[in-house]
């Protein structure tokens, strides 16, 4: 019907308006075999098919494909055979975009008609959405054609000048965040979504605090990589959590300088079935490792890392490996075996004032154990080896951070004996990690209180899991031999400030008493201690720099011992020869 109105109109407008000089009939004809002609190139292309949503880009650019391929045949024919049929032959030049029109409108007033029986009702929360970016027009539509939905866009907001007359569908972009107070009272807004693909945290927090004054609750969207990949929905949003506020860091991941060393090879983790482990397991599997193995002495851990990985936690592979990094003789045999091209050593005592109270747990662990692993990498051939750290081991004042110190010392040695990249990579508290200061602080609110803070000035950086991870895989790409990278982890975190804030969120009285400083606690920890650079060669959030090496047989219990009475505030560390007279050889190796 469009190809017959569509010539009548052309032979119109090309005779203007003479149409006893052309037959009705002849357009007619002409017009049902276009028609016809369309449909035979339409069912060819799957138009009508149900292969493309209707009214949407997909369809139209489909339609246009169609419309023209067909009108440039019918016009063809007209110059060929238009001067017997007493038809114009400029027809078909005429008809086509008129043809075309017809059929694109009739779909774009459809798309309307059934879009407005999906928008939600007034009933739905009044949303004002800040970012007017691709996260924030995937939300708006989505938003839109939700007849379900909680929320209701009423504005968007966005700090860049160039979008300040922007609309999408209908939702106009109201200024920047410090107009926000002004929009939300003009729209009645209730709620606020933040959709800014990795927005930091200090933007999360002057959000936040903005959208507080402004009387808005803040809600936030997942991440872009699950919006793009479809694995999303408007019932993902979930509202702020402490982790937005205090541990949000863009990290921009080179993909390539990560397939390089890890895509095809044999990857083992030490500590896999820790928070950390079992995330840089996930991580590592999403670059096609030929073999990915999981290494460690909790069983259960494993059986959670298993689960994250392959899916089922059934512990009969051979991904899961359980041995103990203090048994020098089973890492051996597993090395020997299983032959990795690159191992993650991970696996770690963590907690401070536990070091503090045990010290020779953190040596035995800590110091002999990454020995052992290093020892069995050697007699591997392994290429690469990073060694997860901690900012304690810069400048250390603690049982956890001396021992970590001497472990980025003997890695530096392995990576001199062996002339390849072993490295460390450092970087400050995990958000979420098991025993860490969220959880904890979670579990006093939840028990009425109080919560413990050791000092009302004391600070500390803070990274999630993920992002943690996520540069940890990536400093193996671009890690040197014997080099210790840092992790740039933004500004550090007042204490008391975020056990305020999670205190504020719960809704509850609860009284925060303070403890003291513990044994070995810094006020304030460091990322890069007396003397390293802060290099960035390759990555802007990677810092580079390089540490002293210690060989094995100068780690004695004695120097240990010497270590943990070490001042660092002069910049000078013990001598490493201290010690070495005094001992047997046995005394390097318990």
């Amino acid at each position: 019907m469009a190809w017959v109105i569509a010539l009548y109109l052309g032979t119109i407008f090309r005779y203007e308006l003479r149409l006893n000089e052309v037959g009705f009939v002849q357009i007619l004809v002409v017009g049902l075999c276009a028609a016809a002609l369309h449909l035979i190139l339409a069912w060819m292309l799957a138009l009508y098919s149900g292969k493309f949503t209707y009214g949407t880009f997909d369809e139209i650019r489909v339609l246009v494909y169609a419309v023209l391929l067909g009108g440039s045949i019918v016009t063809l024919l007209m110059f060929a055979f238009g001067n017997y049929w007493d038809v114009p032959r400029s027809i078909g030049l005429i008809g086509t975009p008129i043809a075309l029109l017809f059929m694109c409108g009739i779909r774009y007033v459809q798309r309307i008609a059934s879009e407005r029986h999906m928008r939600p009702d007034e009933t739905a929360l009044p949303t004002i959405i800040y970012g007017a970016g691709y996260l924030g027009e995937t939300l708006v539509r989505r938003m839109l054609t939700d007849s379900n939905t909680a929320y209701r866009p009423v504005a968007l907001i966005d700090d860049d000048p160039a979008k300040s007359n922007l609309q999408i569908r209908g939702v106009p972009v109201r200024g920047g965040l410090d107009s926000l107070a002004e929009v939300a009272g003009k729209t009645g807004a209730v709620e606020l979504i933040i959709a800014i693909n990795y927005a930091n945290a200090a933007l999360v927090r002057l959000i936040s605090d903005t959208a507080t004054e402004a009387g808005l609750n803040v809600m936030v969207m997942p991440p872009l990589i699950d919006v793009l990949a479809g694995k999303t929905k408007l019932s993902d949003l979930r509202d702020l959590s402490i982790e937005d506020l205090i541990g949000r860091h863009p990290v921009d991941t080179e993909v390539e300088s990560i397939a390089g060393y890890l895509a095809g090879k044999r990857v083992l983790v030490t500590g896999a079935g820790g928070s950390i482990g079992s995330e840089l397991c996930l991580q590592i599997s999403k670059f096609a490792p030929s073999e990915l193995i999981m290494l460690d002495r909790d069983e259960t851990g494993l059986q959670g890392a298993q689960l994250r990985t392959a899916g089922h936690g059934l512990l009969h592979t051979r991904d899961v490996v359980l041995a103990d990094i203090r048994d020098t003789e089973a890492l051996q045999k597993i090395f020997e075996e299983r032959r990795p091209d690159v191992v993650f050593h991970a696996a770690a005592l963590k907690h401070l004032p536990m070091l503090e109270q045990y010290p020779d747990e953190a040596w035995k662990t800590n110091v002999l154990g990454t020995l052992n692993v290093l020892r069995a990498a050697q007699a591997a051939d392994v290429e690469t080896f990073v060694n997860i750290s901690t900012d304690k081991a810069a400048n250390p004042t603690s049982v956890l951070g001396h021992s970590k110190r001497v472990a980025e010392k003997l890695t530096a040695w392995m990576a001199e004996e062996t002339g390849k990249p072993y490295l460390s990579v450092r970087f400050g508290n995990v958000i979420g990690s098991r025993g860490s200061m969220l959880p904890t602080f979670r579990s006093l609110i939840e028990a009425g209180g109080p919560l413990t803070v050791t000092h009302p000035d004391i600070t500390r950086y803070f990274m999630t899991i993920p992002e943690a991870c996520q540069l940890v895989v990536q400093a193996g790409g671009i890690g040197r031999a014997g080099e210790v990278l840092i992790l740039d982890m933004g500004e550090p975190v007042k204490i008391l400030d975020v056990a305020q804030r999670m205190i504020e969120m719960s809704g509850k009285d609860i009284e925060i008493v303070f403890t003291g400083m513990r044994e070995g606690e810094k006020l304030h920890e460091e990322l890069i201690g007396y003397g390293e650079s802060d290099s960035r060669p390759f990555h802007p959030q990677i810092s580079h720099a390089d540490v002293s090496s210690i060989p094995p047989e100068l780690v004695t219990k004695s120097s240990w011992g010497l270590r943990l009475h070490t001042d660092y505030s002069t910049g000078r560390e013990p001598n490493a020869d201290v010690g070495r007279s005094t001992l047997s050889g046995v005394d390097a190796g318990e």
